[in-house]
């Protein structure tokens, strides 16, 4: 199982491809539709990972008809969320490879649609671990003119590691991380959830379930 050609660097997002978030904004945001007698499931999920904030809000406020406005929502999250994603856990075998990458000297970089604070308040704990990246871009960096689906965050990362769009592979967990990764010209490794039905990714490049099907070898280093 390879990339159909050799990548020089490497991107990988963030929420549910490095570190185990995903579930925390599911809490909260199941919290906050509960209230009004909503539920919150992967039917209207599947819409929104991936995305900028206020995008997915728009999206959930309108899909679930909740009486409330988007910027209403995501106050009331940020004030959960915040309180949450210090006890972030990596996903596992993501900071064992990433490790063998920075020990081979392979460019690496995150790319994340979070803004600065919490990128920070997610990794509070893996200070150790995420200073092996090359670079670090984050979705408030003024650089990411347009969200994902659109390609910016990815192509200011292959920018940061000097490298051509097409050399980076990306690591990512949602259909809209990989359109985005597609639209920069970059291979992409899909790793979805469990939950999420496999379909939206049969134009990655490779799919895998769990880091303990991929080597760097697969990646052409």
């Amino acid at each position: 199982m390879k990339l159909p050609r050799p990548a020089r660097g490497v991107i990988f997002y963030l929420d549910g491809v490095l570190l185990d978030t995903e579930h925390f904004y599911t809490e909260v945001t199941d919290e906050i539709c509960r209230v009004y007698g909503k539920r919150y499931d992967w039917s209207i999920k599947r819409h929104m990972i991936g995305r900028p904030s206020i995008e997915s809000a728009r999206y959930l406020v309108d899909a679930l008809s909740l009486p409330i406005s988007p910027e209403e929502y995501l106050e009331r999250r940020a004030i959960r969320l915040d309180e949450m994603f210090p006890l972030s856990d990596g996903i596992p075998g993501a900071e064992a490879l990433t490790r063998v990458l920075a020990a081979r000297r392979i460019p690496i970089a995150v790319a994340t649609s979070s803004e600065r604070h919490l990128f920070e308040r997610k990794t509070l704990k893996h200070g150790d671990w995420f200073s092996l990246f090359d670079s670090v871009v984050v979705g408030d960096d003024p650089r990411v003119k347009k969200g994902k689906p659109a390609p910016d965050v990815f192509l200011v990362a292959a920018a940061e590691l000097g490298l051509r769009p097409a050399d980076c592979v990306v690591f990512e967990d949602a259909p809209a991380g990989l359109a985005a990764a597609h639209a920069a010209g970059m291979q992409v490794v899909a790793i979805p959830d469990p939950g999420m039905d496999r379909a939206p990714y049969a134009s990655a490049d490779l799919v895998i379930d769990t880091y303990a099907e991929v080597v760097p070898e697969d990646l052409g280093f």
